[in-house]
């Protein structure tokens, strides 16, 4: 696959490694002397996840917000894209491109890729922020488009032909626009800008990656099988020894909040924010709330750049 030229409206540098294929990945800058945030994006995901809140964040640590293999500018390459398979690509890119401890940010499967890391390789995760994660669900009925879209992926054959139709029926906007549809609590929040720019990847993607569905269907049915062994999950997030800040909208129709309840009253060490009328990405629907409970988490740490500016006004949040 030919490597594209980005054009990068928020800043940063676009990169690739080589890491048993190519893996790219956006360094926005940032002051040296502390751990860098490796930023990992969920299902379907990019680095465009990440861009309304690198830049600000930036004025405390190096930001950088990778593609995992068979998602955003990162071809799957013969390579698995399960959340294994995507947590060992995240631990050599850690070691090799990187060579230093970093705070792991995840949303969603990044989530569940970020606390299957830090549970991992203690010595190379110096903390962790939790963004809506993939989390074990509780004992309550799901959204129906989620659960019907959920289980349409996990069987074999039928996932494929409901990628396959959704891909072939719908413009790359309106593809755009059912992700938004289902992950904000209000739509209308979503960036012109951003839309502009996932829109435009959705057609490189589908022009020069043709075996997208292949990778994205391998990483859906991981996730659910994950959530079949839920304890398996809640001992690893116990394992965790650094500081931990979950973060969580209270209208996410994909994880619902009663989880990240569930998964902070088990983990009491955790520090959490929960963000009212946000849905499943609060760091693209309401970026200066997610801004402002990081920045207050790396000061109350001493994980930040001492005299950066804050540059957000408090929210109000449910603690």
């Amino acid at each position: 696959m030919m490597q594209p030229q980005l054009a990068l409206p928020w800043g940063g540098a676009s990169h690739f490694s080589d890491i048993a294929g190519p893996v790219h990945w956006v360094d926005f800058g940032g002051p040296a002397g502390v751990p860098p945030i490796v930023m990992v994006h969920g299902l379907g995901g990019s680095h465009l996840n990440w861009v309304r809140i690198a830049g600000p964040l930036a004025e405390r640590n190096r930001v950088i917000a990778i593609d995992l293999p068979g998602f955003g500018f990162s071809p799957a390459a013969g390579r698995r894209t399960t959340i294994g398979a995507n947590r060992k690509v995240l631990d050599r890119f850690i070691n090799e491109t990187l060579g230093s401890p970093v705070i792991l940010m995840g949303n969603s499967m990044g989530g569940a890729v970020t606390i299957l890391q830090a549970a991992a390789s203690p010595q190379a995760v110096a903390a962790v922020v939790l963004v809506d994660p993939a989390l074990p669900r509780p004992a309550e009925v799901p959204d129906p488009q989620v659960a019907v879209q959920f289980l349409m992926y996990a069987v074999p054959g039928v996932g494929e032909a409901f990628m396959d139709i959704s891909r072939r029926s719908r413009t790359d906007r309106e593809l755009v626009e059912r992700v938004i549809n289902l992950c904000f609590a209000d739509p209308r929040r979503s960036s012109p800008e951003l839309m502009d720019a996932a829109t435009e990847l959705v057609a490189y993607r589908r022009r020069h990656m043709p075996s997208q569905d292949a990778a994205f269907l391998q990483a859906a049915r991981s996730i659910v099988r994950a959530g079949l062994r839920p304890r398996q999950l809640k001992n690893t997030m116990r394992s965790i020894v650094g500081p931990v800040l979950l973060i969580h909208g209270d209208r996410d129709r994909l994880v619902p909040v009663a989880a990240a309840r569930i998964a902070a009253a088990a983990n009491p060490q955790w520090e959490t924010e929960f963000l009212h009328d946000v849905g499943h990405t609060p760091q693209l629907e309401n970026p200066d709330a997610v801004i402002h409970a990081v920045s207050r988490w790396l000061d109350r740490h001493e994980l930040g750049a001492t005299g950066a500016k804050n540059m957000t006004a408090p929210t109000e949040d449910n603690r």
